[in-house]
C-alpha cells in the first residue's frame, strides 16, 4: 500500500515512518498522498490510540521534494499545490494522538508535518529551518496558522521571513517542542510516552484532543489556509521568485562542495 512510508500497528500503538533515509526523507507528491492515506488507514482500519510519526535515518525530513512537484505534469498546478495542505489536515484530523519524534534536520514542509502532530519530542541534535522565502515561495500547507498557533505571530514572522536555522533548545523555549532529550534516549523516551498514553481511556484521549483543537481553531483556524495553493502557484509563475529559487539552490550546492573539501 505504501512506497515511501512504513506503517505499523501494534495493538493501540501505531507508527508512521518516512522511509527514504538516503534522501533525508523528502516530502514528494507521492509521500504527501501516502501520509494522508495512512491517516485514514489508522482511523478506519485500526484501534490505534497513539501514532508515532518519525523519519528513518539521520533526519526527520528535508522538506518538500520540489522536483516531484514539477514532474507532476498530469495534474493542474493548483491541485498539486493543494496536496501538502490536505496531508497536514488529514494528519491533524486523525482520531489517534500523534507524537512527532524528531532527530536531525526538520526543514520546511517537514516542519509543517511536525506542527500537524499533537506532541513533539526532539533529540538534542535536531535542527530546524523554514527556507521557503529564500526559495521565492510562501510557506504554505497551512504552515502559517499552525506556527502562529504554536509559537505566536512575532516568532512566526521572524522565522519565516529570515529563514534562519534554529536548534532544539530554541524550538523548545519558544513552545514548539514538548521536550528535548539526549539523542541516544530519543527513541526510548518517545516509546515510553506513547505507551503511557495508550493505557488511558480512548474517550478521554480523543475528547481532550478534539477540545484543544476546537479552542485553538477559534483563535487561529487552519481552515483559513484554503488559499495557500494560489500563493504557491503564483510564486512558481513569478520570474523574481524563480531566480530566488535558483540562487538558493546554487548557494546550497556550493556550500555542500565547500564542506566536503
Amino acid at each position: 500500500m505504501f512506497e515511501t512510508l512504513s506503517v505499523e500497528v501494534e495493538g493501540a500503538l501505531g507508527r508512521l515512518t518516512l522511509s527514504r533515509p538516503e534522501k533525508l526523507n523528502p516530502l514528494s507528491v507521492r509521500t504527501l498522498e501516502e501520509i494522508a492515506l495512512a491517516a485514514r488507514h489508522f482511523d478506519e482500519e485500526t484501534e490505534a490510540k497513539v501514532v508515532i510519526v518519525s523519519g528513518a535515518g539521520r533526519a526527520f525530513s528535508a522538506g518538500a521534494d520540489l522536483a516531484s512537484f514539477s514532474a507532476a505534469q498530469d495534474r493542474s498546478s493548483h491541485e498539486v499545490a493543494e496536496i501538502g495542505r490536505r496531508m497536514a489536515d488529514s494528519l491533524e484530523a486523525m482520531r489517534a494522538l500523534t507524537i512527532a519524534r524528531i532527530q536531525g534536520w526538520c526543514i520546511g514542509g517537514g516542519f509543517v508535518l511536525a506542527a500537524a502532530c499533537d506532541l513533539r519530542v526532539a533529540g538534542e541534535n535536531a535542527r530546524f529551518s523554514i527556507p521557503e522565502v529564500d526559495l521565492g515561495i510562501p510557506l504554505t500547507w497551512g504552515g502559517i496558522p499552525r506556527m502562529v498557533r504554536e509559537i505566536g505571530p512575532a516568532l512566526t514572522k521572524e522565522l519565516v521571513l529570515t529563514c534562519r536555522p534554529f536548534d532544539a533548545a530554541e524550538a523548545c523555549a519558544m513552545g514548539f517542542l514538548n521536550r528535548v532529550v539526549p539523542n541516544e534516549s530519543l527513541e526510548d523516551e518517545v516509546e515510553d510516552l506513547a505507551r503511557s498514553l495508550v493505557k488511558k481511556a480512548s474517550h478521554a484521549l480523543f475528547s481532550t484532543k478534539r477540545h484543544v483543537n476546537a479552542v485553538t481553531n477559534e483563535m487561529v483556524g487552519t481552515a483559513r489556509s484554503w488559499s495557500d495553493a494560489d500563493g504557491l502557484v503564483a510564486a512558481f509563475a513569478d520570474d523574481e521568485s524563480a531566480k530566488a529559487r535558483r540562487d538558493y539552490l546554487l548557494s546550497r550546492t556550493k556550500a555542500a562542495k565547500d564542506t566536503s573539501v
